[in-house]
């Protein structure tokens, strides 16, 4: 099969397939923030992921990682998630901050691979901060890892919150009782309208022990841009989602447990259009049921 990239399908639909996205940003509609359950410090609800996008050092990325990035802080975004491992991706967000005067609008969160010094120092010198709002321990396998270098990391004041990252199902357990013994600030999993499996086991354990909850993933690896090609958004569905990616988006942020989504994209128009999940109603309950009847009929 042939793979159909999120630009592809915009270009299908702007041949009349599907109408075009709703990326005016009405500024008398409340923004959507959601609280950390940790501190109760409020933070906009559609965040920016940056792996296979900004990973790549040269100016073209720069050039369209600026872009990107302006559209979420003019928006009311701040949340931006990276990583050790995510190529160059730290660099370019260092450069586009620093470039643009937005390092105190960013909410900065990255990944390491192990509780690691040197591996801190590189993330904290390609940033160009020497504080991170989230620090992450990435793909978490192993249910008796230890965060102690993390939380004396956050009492030294390195970072202002920690958490654990999966995107593999298989490691699921491990998160769950990484969870509950060690109680970090937020886990971030691969979460989407056709892969929920985190809704009974993840949100839950994060819900037991007050952790913010970080969706990675939210289109589900393009599969439901996929799914819905040639398809116009259900006239039910139509107040509150004025795009595909609304409505997949909304249907996570329809679960109250859920903190951010952070969908990737290099490209402004994108951006703007996936900010528009932060503004209007959520779905339902039922509606969220009706989604989800919606793709697993397609």
């Amino acid at each position: 099969m042939t793979r159909m990239t999120r630009r592809r399908f915009s270009e299908l639909a702007a041949a009349a397939l599907l109408p075009a996205p709703a990326l005016a940003q009405d500024r008398s509609v409340p923004l959507l923030r959601r609280a950390i359950p940790s501190s109760g410090e409020l933070l906009p609800a559609v965040g920016l992921g940056t792996a296979q996008v900004f990973d790549r050092d040269d100016a073209r990325t720069r050039d369209a990682s600026m872009q990107v990035v302006r559209t979420l802080l003019d928006a009311g975004g701040s949340l931006i998630d990276t990583s050790s491992v995510y190529g160059d991706a730290e660099q370019v967000l260092g450069q586009v901050m620093a470039a643009g005067g937005w390092r105190d609008k960013v909410f900065v969160a990255t990944k390491l691979e192990a509780p690691d010094p040197a591996e801190l120092e590189r993330s904290q010198t390609r940033l160009a901060t020497r504080r991170i709002d989230l620090l992450q321990l990435h793909n978490v396998r192993d249910p008796r890892q230890s965060l102690s270098q993390f939380k004396a990391w956050k009492a030294q004041g390195v970072c202002r919150y920690i958490g654990i990252t999966s995107t593999s199902h298989r490691d699921f357990a491990a998160i769950e009782a990484v969870l509950q013994r060690e109680k970090p600030d937020f886990v971030q999993i691969d979460y989407s309208l056709d892969d929920r499996e985190a809704e009974g086991r993840i949100l839950p354990a994060a819900a037991d022990v007050h952790a913010g909850v970080l969706t990675a993933l939210p289109f589900g690896r393009g599969r439901l841009f996929r799914a819905v090609r040639g398809r116009p958004v259900p006239d039910w569905a139509a107040d509150f989602a004025g795009s595909w990616s609304q409505f997949f988006l909304k249907f996570l942020l329809g679960d109250a447990r859920v903190t951010a989504v952070i969908p990737g994209t290099s490209d402004p128009a994108h951006m703007a259009d996936n900010l528009g999940a932060m503004r209007g109603r959520l779905p339902d309950a039922e509606e969220r049921r009706k989604m989800v009847a919606f793709v697993q009929s397609l």
